[in-house]
């Protein structure tokens, strides 16, 4: 094995993925330089990746070519196959591998892959394709302080080497693969705020203003059905509102690349009605080179990671919008963004209280680990028990002291009824759920119900 280098190949979706892996790169992460061959392979998973701007096109990665030997993209290779649909069969994989080396010449040489989500696609095709090759994970965002969502094949999540992530909330330790033992790696942050520096550099434009602005994030929440159209459109004019109720006459408001024209038209009406003036911004940047460029004096949101990397790396306000609302809203109570909602809402002042939003500043890391740890924990358990069985004692232990307010804004009593879990019943009657007897008998009147429903349903 001798002078045989290691190909590395790098999978990003998004602008913010590439930084994130190319700040771990330089900060010697990934080992020698001459001892690997780097890859970058890019793909668009949006619904419609031929109306996009590929990633390799977009403005400023030519701050980030340089530490990649190659560019390669997914969508190019699998074309007419969505990146998202497609996953080799059990049967194909060694046939897609021999093809892929071919194709992308990677010879018999040893390869190691660097993703995001192993739990879909791209990453999980590619770590089928590639059976034998050490898979690194690298998340860019708040969920990876949450559970996995869904089981992972352990012929793939053992071969996990660790878990490499932004120190986003210092203090709160990521959940995230745990069940295989997969140990997280912060990414230093001055590396990712250098790295940064220079993609912003590089892009260009959004030149700083007299005026600080106040910046309002869009998720786009309505096109994964957590949100109704108009209640996101409400909750957009809400920041609005909430924004220039603080003082700030001066908005910028950062669209969802996919989010409709309407929106900005009616954030714009309704600035005009307050006397604000109000910004677009329709360039496809990520939210973090626009706090390099104009220095917010207020960044508001739902629940977007970038909200975190605002007050966590820049130490500028920030204020949440909805946090309540989308707990509730947010089917079925496993959703993946249960645990970036619960952070969000548990650390981050709301809009609406202007005492809260002018007076907080982020907790050190002793006061995260008490104000989130434990509900973290919790939360995930309840969203995933099977994953995660040995995080019933603190999930208990937790919820038995939990106030009467926050039970109900963070867990639903049918859930915790479920998993036999404190909360779910008033405490005169906490045996229920416990006792065995009463378990069967409430699983055979479910029985008799559902036959009688079809016996109804027959005789129409």
């Amino acid at each position: 094995m001798s002078g045989i280098r290691t190909t590395q190949l790098f999978f990003a979706c998004s602008q913010y993925a590439a930084l994130t892996v190319t700040a771990a790169i330089r900060a010697g992460q990934f080992g020698p330089r001459d001892e690997h061959r780097r890859i970058l392979v890019v793909s668009d998973t949006s619904p419609a990746p031929e109306v996009g701007v590929p990633l390799d096109r977009m403005a400023g990665f030519e701050s980030l070519r340089p530490e990649f030997d190659e560019v390669r993209s997914w969508n190019a290779f699998l074309r007419p196959f969505h990146p998202v649909g497609w996953s080799p069969r059990e049967q194909d994989t060694l046939l897609w591998e021999r093809y892929l080396r071919t194709a992308w010449e990677l010879g018999d040489g040893p390869v190691e892959i660097a993703c995001e989500s192993i739990q879909a696609n791209p990453s999980q095709a590619a770590a089928r394709i590639f059976g034998d090759a050490p898979v690194h994970i690298y998340a860019d965002g708040l969920m990876s302080y949450g559970p996995t969502r869904s089981k992972i094949d352990p012929l793939i999540g053992t071969r996990i080497q660790r878990l490499l992530h932004l120190d986003l909330v210092p203090g709160l330790r990521p959940l995230l693969l745990t069940e295989f033992g997969v140990e997280p790696e912060v990414i230093p942050t001055p590396e990712f705020l250098k790295a940064l520096g220079a993609l912003a550099d590089a892009a260009g434009g959004l030149d700083l203003a007299a005026e600080a602005p106040a910046l309002l994030l869009g998720q786009y929440l309505s096109a994964i059905d957590v949100l109704t159209t108009d209640e996101e459109r409400e909750l957009h004019l809400r920041m609005l509102r909430g924004a220039v109720a603080l003082g700030h006459r001066r908005v910028v408001f950062k669209p969802h690349p996919s989010a409709p024209v309407g929106w900005s038209q009616d954030l714009e009406q309704e600035a005009a009605r307050l006397g604000a003036e109000l910004s677009v911004l329709d360039s496809p940047v990520i939210a973090e080179v626009v706090y390099e460029r104009l220095r917010p004096a207020l960044v508001v949101g739902a629940f977007s990671t970038a909200l975190l990397t605002a007050t966590t790396f820049y130490g500028i306000p920030v204020a949440r919008v909805g946090t309540e609302e989308l707990l509730a809203a947010l089917t079925p109570y496993q959703n993946s963004n249960r645990v970036p909602v619960t952070i969000v809402d548990a650390l981050l002042p709301a809009l609406e209280d202007t005492a809260a939003v002018t007076g907080w500043s982020l907790p050190d890391e002793n006061g995260v680990r008490e104000k989130l740890s434990g509900l973290v924990t919790a939360v995930g358990f309840a969203m995933q028990p099977q994953i995660y069985p040995d995080l019933r004692p603190a999930a208990e232990q937790h919820l038995t002291g939990l106030p009467a307010a926050d039970l109900t804004r963070y867990f639903r009593r049918r859930r915790l009824t479920a998993l036999a879990l404190p909360g779910a019943l008033p405490s005169q009657l906490d045996f229920i759920p416990r006792n065995a007897t009463v378990r069967k008998f409430a699983r055979q009147a479910v029985a008799w119900k559902r036959a009688a429903a079809k016996r109804t349903s027959r005789g129409r």
